[in-house]
């Protein structure tokens, strides 16, 4: 089972309540009360979207946490790679990937061409839709045809 980690949940549920109210500060215990979650939860998650750079902070008493885009410029996808590391099905599917297989393996193509459509699909739904509170119309098939590889374009 593909399954995300409970603080990747977590910190898009963080960032959905961060973007329902854009306009003021959030403090971490106040966040913490509002989604449920403990608080030192809270915090290592609030932490970690500061690093990536989807969240701003200020100290003192009009500081808090902000979003640093609009949520319309927040994909899933960058919430989850602030958390996880960047989005792929498997080892060869990464950048960075290394794989002692790789030579003889003959579907690292297809697990990549797997990987881009669903990384395609994560940025496609944003923090804005996140925060929503109906339900996010997807397509119901995604052009996987229509996905080029790097390789294939020759890159």
């Amino acid at each position: 089972m593909l399954k995300l980690s409970r603080l990747t949940d977590y910190a898009a549920v963080v960032m959905a309540q961060i973007a329902r109210h854009p306009e003021q500060p959030h403090a971490a215990a106040d966040l913490a009360e509002e989604v449920q979650l403990p608080h030192p939860t809270v915090s290592k998650t609030l932490k970690m979207l500061v690093r990536a750079g989807l969240l701003t902070s200020q100290r003192g008493a009009q500081g808090g946490y902000r979003l640093a885009r609009p949520a319309s410029q927040i994909s899933a996808s960058d919430i989850i790679t602030a958390i996880e590391g960047p989005v792929a099905m498997t080892e060869c599917s990464q950048d960075d990937g290394d794989c002692d297989l790789a030579a003889t393996c003959g579907v690292s193509d297809n697990w990549q061409r797997v990987s881009l459509a669903v990384r395609t699909l994560l940025d496609s739904v944003t923090l804005a839709h996140l925060a929503e509170t109906t339900p996010i119309k997807l397509p119901v098939r995604l052009p996987i045809q229509s996905v080029t590889l790097a390789s294939e374009a020759g890159c």
